[in-house]
């Protein structure tokens, strides 16, 4: 007899084990399995978190299991990189603010901004143990060797054991493998000139760049001659050490993995004083590290999730960010099939135009910060190719400050690209791009909403449990969606155009919501970089007015400088 069950998950990783939790913390009556080929523990690479995933931590239950691990604390990164030589920081939390706290803490305060360096096998299996936890069946070294279809739908699996399984969803979180994704003949695109491949190791007893308070440090991304090195402590006493480089220039060295490897190693002077005293774990790896988008993430009875779906280039660290989302969406979607009061086709079209939007941007993102290093020069013309196919004719130099510019509001209702704030955009551009960004509120006293070529759109919001409804304004590929904070600021604009009553209505706000944490948290604290990002893309148009009052300036690390004159 075939094994029965409501949602079959391919793949035991974070989108697996993320999927899994969701669906039984939302939907406890649905029947989960989750298929996995290995056996936990196991490494994998894709260690260096952003601060949203502590968000998903914390919702499914499982963020106080993971800061029991002892994992670092990522505050942010140091980078060499782009047109100078020097080192530069890019931080979460300012370093000076970085409080002394003991650990294990809390998800609370500075937390709330950090993020986590993991050691994959241990994270992973955190992860894939809650999801056993809370009703999953997990089965682990359980291969998944056919997928049975008929037409679009997919009708069981068959395992490596000859045992069937007949389930009425299906996902593939298999990652690379994308198990489901090549039974049912998805084809791929590659919409990046990026084509490198990334070598790596696990060192024992390596030093950390720097200890900030109770167990935080910065990863390191370094440039070399020939590609990038990444340094990321896992543990007090284990570190993940990987080199990224064009697949071209590898293949034409003629050299060895470990000799090309040993060899980025010994010419990076700070990598190399790091790892004076490290010892090899001898567990060498490679892989291709090409990213790439499936041009159909859903069927009838099927999703594909995280890497399945598409893959980004590392450099930026968001790759777990978009697995774990994905599986959260994707969880959230089916439960909505399941209510039956959405329509079906929307919910689908509107997972997978998140999830590739979400993906796009990042390797558009990508492909900026590489263009930005002289190492790979190569792409510097490659850049203006990208906004030549956007419709816009740009040197080299303007595609690097348009690319980065080029839609702030993303997916996820955030105003951020690749998976970073509007701030870090901002912060980047100090040291890479020739971008210029002015605080509107020291210069500007009149804000008006400008909606001129825009059109409505019905998209989705992903919260509770629910799929949520809501409008957005778009326009040549931007939106104004009318949901969270952005709402709050169409309300306000649409009644007070100058500052003062603006600020006196957001502070009325402030106040009836005073009782609402998640109010603090997600609507006023985001006010100044969601304002800012609204005008980056066109959407308020500021002016001055010499009868009225300015905002306040001041050099603070905060994005804003203006978020005091709310008080």
């Amino acid at each position: 007899m075939p094994m029965n069950c409501d949602v079959a998950i391919i793949g035991g990783g974070p989108g697996g084990s993320t999927l899994g939790t969701y669906l039984k913390k939302y939907a406890p009556y649905l029947k989960v399995a989750i298929f996995e080929r290995e056996t936990f523990p196991r490494d994998h690479v894709g260690e260096s978190q952003l601060p949203i995933i502590s968000y998903y931590l914390d919702e499914m239950g499982v963020w106080d299991k993971v800061e029991a691990a002892g994992f670092p604390i990522k505050i942010g990164a140091t980078y060499r990189w782009g047109r100078t030589k020097e080192l530069w920081d890019f931080n979460f939390v300012p370093k000076a603010k970085f409080e002394d706290d003991p650990r294990p803490g809390r998800f609370e305060g500075q937390r709330r901004l950090t993020a986590f360096q993991v050691d994959r096998a241990i994270y992973d299996e955190i992860l894939l143990n809650h999801a056993a936890e809370l009703g999953c069946r997990v089965f682990q070294d359980t291969k998944v060797t056919q997928i049975n279809t008929e037409g679009d739908r997919v009708t069981g699996l068959q395992l490596e054991s000859g045992e069937s399984v007949k389930a009425r969803y299906y996902i593939d979180a298999s990652g690379h493998s994308g198990v489901l994704r090549r039974a049912m003949n998805v084809p791929l695109e590659t919409p990046s000139g990026l084509q490198n491949i990334a070598i790596w190791d696990y060192w024992q007893n390596a030093d950390w760049a720097e200890e900030i308070g109770v167990g935080g440090t910065r990863i390191q991304i370094l440039s070399v001659g020939f590609g990038w090195l990444w340094f990321i402590p896992l543990s007090a006493t284990r570190t993940s050490v990987g080199l990224v480089l064009p697949a071209e220039y590898f293949k034409k060295s003629g050299k060895r993995p470990q000799e090309i490897y040993d060899e980025a190693l010994g010419c990076e002077d700070r990598i190399k004083s790091l790892m004076t005293h490290a010892v090899s774990e001898g567990s060498l790896q490679t892989t291709k590290d090409w990213s790439f988008v499936s041009t159909r993430l859903y069927g009838e009875n099927w999703f594909l999730v995280g890497e399945s779906a598409g893959f980004a280039d590392p450099i930026l660290s968001a790759g777990l960010s978009i697995t774990h989302a994905a599986a959260r969406e994707a969880a959230f979607s089916i439960i909505e099939l399941e209510r039956g009061q959405i329509d079906a086709k929307w919910l689908k079209e509107e997972y997978a135009k998140i999830q590739t939007n979400r993906v796009r941007t990042h390797i558009r993102f990508a492909d900026y910060w590489y263009s930005a290093n002289e190492q790979f020069s190569d792409l510097k013309d490659y850049t203006a190719k990208i906004a030549e196919q956007a419709g816009l004719d740009l040197s080299p130099d303007k595609a690097w400050a348009w690319l980065a510019q080029g839609g702030f509001i993303d997916d996820s209702l955030t105003a951020g690209v690749g998976g970073y704030t509007f701030g870090a955009v901002k912060s980047l551009g100090t040291f890479i791009s020739p971008m210029q960004f002015e605080n509107p509120l020291t210069k500007n006293n009149v804000f008006t909403i400008n909606l001129e070529g825009s059109h409505e759109e019905d998209r989705a919001a992903y919260r509770d449990g629910s799929v949520i409804r809501f409008k957005a304004h778009v326009r040549n590929g931007k939106m104004w969606p009318i949901q969270g904070v952005f709402e709050v600021l169409f309300y306000i604009l649409s009644r007070f155009k100058n500052l003062p009553g603006f600020l006196k209505e957001l502070n009325r706000l402030a106040e009836a919501n005073s009782q609402d944490e998640n109010f603090r948290i997600w609507v006023y604290d985001n006010v100044p970089s969601a304002m800012e990002a609204l005008i980056a893309d066109g959407w308020i148009i500021p002016s001055y007015n010499p009868s009225l009052p300015l905002a306040a300036g001041g050099k603070e690390d905060e994005c804003m400088q203006w978020h005091h004159g709310l008080q």
